[in-house]
Parts: structure tokens; C-alpha cells; sequence
């Protein structure tokens, strides 16, 4: 019978073809999709017609429940990456040769700590030789002070012994400051990750000397949708898991939330801290954060796999009786999200409505159903 109405419906359309050649391709579509439809609801009302009168007592088998009002939640998942809070690419502040190294890739060091040295000797040289004339100086100065303060000599010899010697003391308080910056120390607690240069090669500012990064306090950044801006602020709780340890979870608050939506993808920035005392954590690895956006004390919620989709929309089989016989019915619903196995329904369903959950398969409108535990 299906075969010989789908032909039918081929052959109208055909007809209906031929007769609009003069419409433009955009009517065309529009009046062959209207067509369509028509003839799905008229292909579906027959069977259900047929269906009536083919019955022949038997009996459908299905399991059934009872429609009941249920909390309801609908959480989604974000992929993000971890990055390290604190994380340092070591450079010196001053040209020099490195003389030194003193820590290896993988070594703990902790903040202020010297990891390499830088060749001094030009700047040792002349520290020593202004000492040396600051000492002179300070002696030279001391005694005009002696004769200015009894009134021998003049004011500009006091002065010019005065500006000589602090003079000297600036120099030397520079120079010990350049030195001290050829002494590299690390600005954190970390481990050594990566080192760049070897001993023996010239350093400068801005090349990178070393990486150290500190493991102890990561945070996993993701990127949503501007859509999500009105249901995530700071502070939400969030589940955290991690693809390369499926057995690893927190739930953690949002740390962050972007202050700017990204002009080409529309996305903003979320992030969530996460604490790493065991180091199984490692920056740059995969992480999911699992956000609840969506809360409902009283709904009705169906399996989701047992709602399916025709023409006029979603609907479901659900069971009314007559004349004694339990008969399969086709409910038209409404539906909301859905999250996992779970479908939030909005209209069409109400508390106490009998629907079917097995065999849903294998009935049709006004199919007599027997219900099996």
C-alpha cells in the first residue's frame, strides 16, 4: 500500500512539474516543498486509516510509564587547555659572556635563587680602580672640610673636593649594580624546563636564557560562545575533568570570566584554577569543564529516545483506552534541552500521562498495545 501511494504522490508531482515551467526556480522550490508536505500528511493519514482497518487482534507488546514532574538540569562541555600561572622565560639584563650555569633542566629552584652567571671582569676592573680614587678622594675631602670649617681656603675648593668624591661613589654604586645584574636569579618557584644557551655563549637582553614554570597552580582556559555571557559569572561552580586522567575530577569555581568578546569567532574567556600538589598536571594538556546553565524544580522529562519526528513536529506513543482496549495514540510535544539521556518536554504532556518507553518501534496510530511489565 506505502509503495503504491509514494508512486501516486511521484506521479502527481511529476504532473504538477510540467505544469509550472514558467514559474522562477525560487517558486518552484517553494510550491514543490509545500506539495511535499501535503502528501506526507495525506501518505500518513491513510496508513493510520489502513492501520484501523487491517487489525486483525493482536496484540502489541510495550512497556509503559506514567508521566511524572521532576527536576531537570542541563549542563554542556567545554574544551579548554591548562596554562601555568606562574611561568618565567629568563633573560639577562645586560650583555656578557655566560660564565656560569647552575642549574639543570628539571632542576627545583625557588625564588631568588642564582642559575647563571655572567663574565664581570671588565666591571670588577674598574670597580677596584675607582675605589682607589674614591679613597683618595675621601681623604682629599675630609681635610678640606677641616680647613673650611676653621675658614682657610675657599668655597669652591670645599665644594669641588665634595662633588669629586660623591661623584665617585655614584660610579662605583653603578657599577656594582651592573654586576649585580650579570648575576641571573629566577623570579619564582619552579622547575627548570627548557635551558636555551650554553656556558660560553654571549647572553643579551631580550634572548631567552631559560624556561621555568611552576606547577603547583594551573588554570584551564576555554573559549564559549557570547551566547553562554548571560548564564556563566565568576564564582559558578564547574566540573573539571581531564581526558589523559579519566579518573581525575574537581569541582571548581570560574576564577575568570573575559571581559572581551573576541570579534572573530564571538567567543570570550573563561577561567578556572586548578590546584596541582602531585604534578600529574602538566601545562598545554586537554581539560573539559562541564557548566550548568540550565535548572528546573517541576518539569516533565522523557527519555529522549523515544521521541522522534515527522512532518508536523515531535511527538511520542503514548496509551488511551477504548472500548476496553489500550490504544496506542500519537502525542505532538514540545521540547526543551536535553542533556545526556534526558529530554525536558514544555507543552503537550501532563502529569499522569500513560506514554509508551519500549516497543515504541513497533506501534502505529491506533495500534492495540498490551502493557508488560
Amino acid at each position: 500500500m506505502r509503495r503504491l501511494l509514494v508512486i501516486f504522490a511521484i506521479s502527481i508531482l511529476f504532473v504538477s512539474c510540467s505544469n509550472n515551467e514558467n514559474l522562477s526556480d525560487q517558486d518552484k522550490l517553494s510550491l514543490y516543498k509545500k506539495q511535499i508536505r501535503e502528501l506526507e500528511q495525506q501518505i500518513i493519514d491513510i496508513e493510520s486509516e489502513n492501520a484501523d482497518e487491517e487489525y486483525t487482534g493482536l496484540r502489541i507488546p510495550v512497556r509503559a510509564e506514567s508521566v511524572s514532574i521532576q527536576p531537570f538540569s542541563h549542563s554542556f562541555t567545554a574544551a579548554g587547555e591548562l596554562e601555568s600561572i606562574y611561568e618565567a622565560y629568563i633573560s639577562p639584563e645586560v650583555n656578557g659572556q655566560i660564565v656560569s650555569i647552575n642549574v639543570k633542566e628539571g632542576s627545583v629552584v625557588n625564588k631568588g635563587q642564582v642559575i647563571a652567571k655572567l663574565n664581570t671582569t671588565i666591571v670588577d676592573k674598574n670597580i677596584v680602580e675607582l675605589q682607589s680614587q674614591l679613597e683618595l678622594a675621601s681623604t682629599i675631602f675630609d681635610k678640606q672640610s677641616q680647613l673650611w670649617e676653621k675658614g682657610i681656603g675657599s668655597e669652591r675648593q670645599f665644594l669641588e673636593a665634595k662633588n669629586n668624591f660623591e661623584s665617585l661613589q655614584n660610579k662605583i654604586y653603578t657599577l656594582k649594580a651592573q654586576r649585580e645584574m650579570a648575576i641571573i636569579k629566577t623570579p619564582i618557584n619552579g622547575v627548570v624546563e627548557e635551558i636555551f644557551q650554553k656556558k660560553g655563549e654571549l647572553a643579551s637582553p631580550g634572548m631567552q636564557l631559560m624556561q621555568i614554570v611552576n606547577l603547583n597552580e594551573l588554570y584551564i582556559t576555554a573559549k564559549l560562545s557570547e551566547a553562554y555571557l548571560p548564564v556563566i559569572k565568576k564564582g559558578d561552580y564547574v566540573d573539571v575533568s581531564f581526558p589523559s586522567y579519566p579518573d581525575l575530577k574537581y569541582r571548581k569555581k570560574i576564577w575568570r570570566t573575559g571581559n572581551v568578546v573576541n570579534k572573530q569567532n564571538r567567543t570570550f574567556v573563561v577561567q578556572v584554577k586548578v590546584d596541582n600538589p602531585d604534578g600529574l598536571l602538566k601545562p598545554n594538556m586537554l581539560a573539559n569543564i562541564t557548566i550548568n546553565d540550565y535548572n528546573s524544580e517541576n518539569s516533565v522529562v522523557l527519555p529522549s529516545i523515544i521521541i522522534r519526528e515527522d512532518m508536523s513536529g515531535s511527538f511520542i506513543f503514548g496509551i488511551k483506552e477504548e472500548n476496553g482496549d489500550n490504544v496506542a495514540v500519537k502525542i505532538y510535544i514540545k521540547t526543551g534541552k536535553s542533556f545526556k539521556d534526558k529530554t525536558e518536554v514544555l507543552e503537550g504532556l501532563e502529569e499522569g500521562d500513560i506514554v509508551i518507553t519500549d516497543g515504541y518501534n513497533n506501534v502505529s496510530k491506533g495500534a492495540v498495545v498490551t502493557i508488560i511489565e
